[in-house]
């Protein structure tokens, strides 16, 4: 199959890679486990054991009238510890290296079917100009939209020029993720970063 490209010659790709049917719980399964894995898992709390004090029982069992209490560090006490204490957890789930290689072909193959992605041959700034940038994005006609831009790598005026419009990303095409590219209503890709990604997944 055929991709134009904006400002430069069409680029090929292989049909049985990305034109492949959407395979809609394959690609939440991956995108949930992405995000899960994104979570930073670091949530702690004390529990009664971890709160720092005495051992000893304030009062005896017996005989003061006041309510029974074996550690200042119960939970019922102001100070004591948490009853159901959160603790550091990690949330990553496993996919397997085919999974992921599948539900990335699954997206770009939809991302192309539904003609949300726009192949250009460069895109670069000579300065750091959101206002250039923008224009940009009118004229490929992406404007107003949720945009991931891939580029194959870091362009510091690009990303300077971008990171000041709203709902406009820019991603090298060694870490693209999957959840970025389900969640951009357009995807704005240079022609290397796209042949970048091919090699990656065939």
């Amino acid at each position: 199959m055929e991709i134009q490209v904006v400002g430069g010659t069409p680029v090929q790709l292989d049909s049985s890679l990305f034109a492949r049917e959407y395979n809609e719980a394959l690609i939440h399964q991956v995108v949930t486990a992405f995000l899960a894995g994104s979570r930073a898992g670091t949530r702690a709390q004390k529990s009664r054991a971890d709160v720092r004090g005495s051992g000893a029982k304030p009062w005896r069992q017996k005989g003061t009238g006041r309510a029974r209490v074996g550690t200042a560090q119960n939970p019922i006490w102001r100070g004591g510890g948490v009853t159901f204490a959160a603790r550091p957890q990690d949330w990553s789930q496993k996919v397997n290296r085919k999974m992921y290689r599948a539900a990335m072909l699954n997206i770009l193959s939809e991302l192309i079917r539904s003609e949300r992605l726009v192949v250009v041959e460069e895109l670069t700034m000579a300065e750091p100009k959101t206002k250039q940038f923008v224009a940009k994005l009118e004229e490929l006609g992406v404007a107003g939209n949720k945009v991931l831009v891939v580029t194959e790598a870091v362009d510091y005026n690009l990303f300077l020029s971008a990171r000041n419009v709203p709902n406009v990303y820019t991603i090298e095409a060694s870490i693209v993720d999957p959840a970025s590219l389900v969640g951009a209503e357009k995807v704005v890709m240079t022609k290397p970063a796209l042949e970048s990604i091919k090699e990656c997944l065939a």
